[in-house]
């Protein structure tokens, strides 16, 4: 069977780190999968293949695609992305990896082919083991600590706030519509979308004039 894409939400396996900063990845694959649960149409079927990952196909964007979740935790991913790869014949420029981004804030995402990794762990062994870094990126941000003594590494092992799980749910349905629309209409159609994204309660403050009452 031939596949249009891989798309991969990196996280890491394990309850502990279900509802953290660097699982978002996780939580848009588990969203379309769930949604794969309830619609017929997508076909969804789970693919046992490995322990390094989970791995899904469904009927997505018009298209049978490929959702995966590494289990390697996140400094490993890039080897569950290159087997399957390897296995189903996909090319670097088929995959889609969806990341937690500490340079957006809650609520903003991008997308985009290529680029750096900014450090990113997971985007540094995946660039590694394809030998490549021209796959698309979704950019979720989970902005950085405003506490100047909090470390990286343990801010993005947190759980998020409470103010910023409210809207996760319009941000992860927001996200998977842009990969439908980059499936069936192209980058510049789904970079439109993602990039200019806000959810409702930011779009309302923006609205709202400085120096006028409401």
């Amino acid at each position: 069977m031939e596949y249009k894409s891989l798309i991969c939400g990196l996280g890491n396996p394990g309850d502990q780190y279900a509802n953290t900063r660097h699982n978002f990845g996780f939580m848009l694959v588990d969203h379309i999968v769930a949604l794969g649960e309830t619609r017929k149409s997508m076909r969804l079927a789970r693919m046992e293949e490995s322990g390094d990952y989970e791995l899904w196909r469904a009927s997505f964007g018009g298209a049978t695609c490929l959702f995966c979740k590494p289990m390697t935790y996140m400094n490993l991913s890039g080897g569950a992305v290159s087997k399957i790869c390897g296995r189903h014949g996909l090319k670097p420029q088929q995959v889609i990896v969806a990341h937690d981004e500490l340079d957006l804030s809650v609520g903003r995402m991008k997308f985009k082919r290529g680029g750096g990794n900014n450090g990113h762990r997971g985007l540094e062994s995946i660039t590694e083991c394809l030998n490549a870094n021209d796959y698309f990126r979704l950019r979720l941000g989970i902005g950085r600590p405003q506490d100047e003594y909090k470390g990286i590494s343990d801010w993005v092992l947190e759980p998020f706030a409470r103010n910023e799980e409210e809207v996760l749910p319009e941000i992860i349905k927001a996200a998977a519509k842009g990969l439908d629309m980059f499936l069936r209409r192209g980058v510049g159609v789904a970079q439109q979308f993602i990039n200019s994204f806000l959810p409702e309660r930011d779009r309302q403050e923006n609205a709202q004039e400085p120096g006028v009452d409401s």
